[in-house]
């Protein structure tokens, strides 16, 4: 690959207009009032006593994001990597924790493979998506195994208008989603549909020494989710599914993924002063890779979650629950036949209690997690929040986390690749401390500052040469710094954000993998009163070391085009990397160089 772009002359210029004093206007911004993810209850935004961004259906719009994993890159606290174009796997680390570091859920079910102990973002399409909510910091106090890093919950799309999407763009990208439903509060149905495919390019290049194959690497997903509710007095039955289907070509290989997700709700008030939410949820996953190696994983949960909230006062609740799941996972290759086949099931209880006292407000929870395979865990979470003025608040929070381990590092038998599994593993615990900011400077201005402290330890490694097997030894310590800012008014779009972390494996005093020291976001947009609307995007991730190399620097720059010209159709139209510059998510996989894509977009209502 050429060398990485060094000149950030664009991104710096782009900073500059979103921080800058100057642009003021008359009007009031228009945020996101409501948060659940939390505290597993409804809340105002800003009674949250963590790191909280919501990311609404008119901020993925507005957005023109190609895809998921690029409009979660955009966040602060957030790095990932892809090995390959659209539809390769792809990861996220969440505030420098491992990839497994991360709990993620759709409509409130748990959706990471029982296998790989993650999710893979790529093949989840954002036409798909109504609202993200993502919770940075520890959570198992209230969520369970894998909330060390945070939590992004994904709520899918409700549709109770007709709309269409029509996509073509660079590397034969095509596609369409559709979308159509009715309701009120009451009752409704909605379905989305949608179908994507890219001819692609070459996955890999020639630092991949082993799988480099220069020939194009396709892309094709189906996607379909239904939605319905129904109400019944004060009770709401309500049922979300999900489903993707995706082929996945690699250099010397493909991939067949298929996921599901979906739940049955009985939610409502149960007198004046108690609340409660029943959910029956199912995901499951299916990977068969075709290749020299080829190999098949299944992955199958089962939950049951009931979640109720007990007003206490006038303006605090006691929240309590009980959680019950039971999570199979199963892999199988070519030469083995049946590699393993194994079930564990566990139950937690919960409770917290948190409410505005004043000027402060507080929040404090426990949780105790009971599994017939790693055995249990208690976990609790304390947090103060004081409004200092009508503008800034401060909060203070400690947390704790763990993490189970997933099925691949208990059971895989040792292949003679340097790993295998080891079923006395222990969970993977974690301690952090975090101070925020939250500011309005002005009027239609948004300024949010936190800092965090994290000690994660009993981290699971393969221990080759010493053994194969993977033991519970190392250790991670994790700090970092985020700055966002939000302005939002008089036809103007403008926010920013930066991150600086430094992430160290403590065993070997050795910086975690694909992990940036520094990375910044900007975006600056304007709408026009003809329904015109014009962006710039830009990007900045620092150097990471990755296997064996370091991943260098890069700036990107992206433009952005979107016309309202009736009341029912828009168009859009977006340039990415538009100056063309090589860069890399991860070593010996190649990223896509300047491309467009446009859309022509039917909504309904209008």
């Amino acid at each position: 690959m050429n060398p990485v772009f060094r000149n950030n002359t664009v991104l710096c210029a782009a900073i500059s207009l979103c921080l800058s004093p100057a642009v003021l206007a008359q009007d009031t911004t228009t945020l996101d009032t409501v948060q659940v993810t939390a505290t597993r209850v409804e809340r105002p935004l800003d009674e949250a006593l963590a790191s909280v961004t919501v990311i609404s259906r008119s901020d993925i719009e507005a957005s023109q994001a190609p895809d998921l994993i690029d409009l979660l890159g955009r966040q602060a606290g957030i790095d990932i990597a892809r090995t390959g174009g659209p539809g390769a796997a792809s990861t996220v680390f969440l505030r420098g924790g491992n990839s497994n570091h991360s709990l993620v859920l759709i409509d409130g079910i748990r959706v990471g493979s029982t296998g790989q102990g993650v999710f893979d973002f790529a093949h989840l399409s954002l036409e798909q998506i109504e609202r993200i909510e993502i919770v940075r910091g520890p959570r198992a106090a209230l969520w369970g195994s894998d909330a060390i890093g945070g939590v992004i919950h994904i709520f899918t799309r409700d549709p109770s208008v007709p709309s269409v999407r029509a996509t073509a763009g660079s590397y034969g990208r095509a596609g369409t989603s559709v979308a159509a439903g009715f309701g009120d509060d009451r009752q409704g149905l909605g379905v989305t549909a949608g179908y994507q495919r890219l001819g692609g390019f070459s996955a890999t290049n020639p630092d991949a020494v082993f799988s480099y194959d220069p020939d194009d690497d396709g892309y094709r997903n189906r996607n379909l989710s239904v939605r319905g509710r129904t109400a019944a007095g004060s009770q709401v039955l309500a049922f979300t599914v999900i489903s993707t289907d995706a082929d996945v070509e690699f250099d010397r290989g493909t991939t067949a993924a298929r996921n599901t997700s979906g739940g049955i709700t009985l939610g409502g008030d149960l007198d004046a002063r108690w609340s409660h939410q029943l959910t029956a949820g199912h995901a499951r996953e299916d990977l068969d890779s075709v290749s020299s190696f080829s190999n098949q994983f299944q992955s199958r949960r089962t939950s049951l979650d009931w979640v109720n909230s007990l007003a206490v006062g006038s303006a605090a609740s006691f929240n309590f629950g009980l959680n019950w799941q039971r999570e199979n996972g199963a892999s199988s290759n070519v030469f083995s036949g049946r590699l393993f086949d194994r079930t564990r099931n566990s139950q937690a209880l919960f409770a917290g209690y948190g409410g505005r006292f004043g000027a402060h407000v507080l929040d404090f929870s426990l949780r105790r997690d009971d599994s017939s395979q790693y055995g249990g865990a208690s976990t609790g979470n304390a947090a103060w929040g004081w409004s200092v003025s009508e503008r800034a608040r401060l909060r203070l929070s400690w947390g704790e986390g763990f993490r189970a381990p997933n099925f691949n590092e208990l059971y895989y038998p040792d292949g003679g690749f340097g790993f295998a599994g080891n079923p006395d593993l222990r969970p993977e615990h974690s301690e952090t401390w975090e101070g925020g900011l939250e500011f309005t400077p002005a009027q239609g201005h948004r300024l949010g500052v936190s800092l965090y402290r994290s000690r994660v330890r009993d981290l699971v490694a393969f221990a080759a040469p010493v053994t194969n097997n993977a033991i519970n030894i190392n250790r991670a310590e994790l700090e970092g710094l985020e700055l966002e800012y939000r302005f939002d008014r008089s036809g103007w779009r403008l926010g920013g954000n930066y991150t600086w972390q430094d992430a160290v494996d403590a065993t070997r005093g050795t910086p975690l993998l694909r992990r940036a020291k520094r990375k910044a976001h900007a975006d600056l947009g304007y709408r026009f009163g003809n329904g015109l609307e014009l962006g710039l995007d830009g990007d900045y991730v620092s150097a990471r070391a990755d296997f064996g190399a370091e991943l260098e620097a890069y700036a990107l720059a992206h433009l952005r085009l979107a016309w309202q010209f009736t009341p029912a159709w828009r168009l859009e139209a977006r340039v990415e990397n538009l100056t063309d510059r090589d860069y890399a998510l991860a070593y010996g996989y190649n990223t896509p160089g300047r491309s467009g894509v446009v859309h022509l977009v039917w909504n309904g209502n209008q």
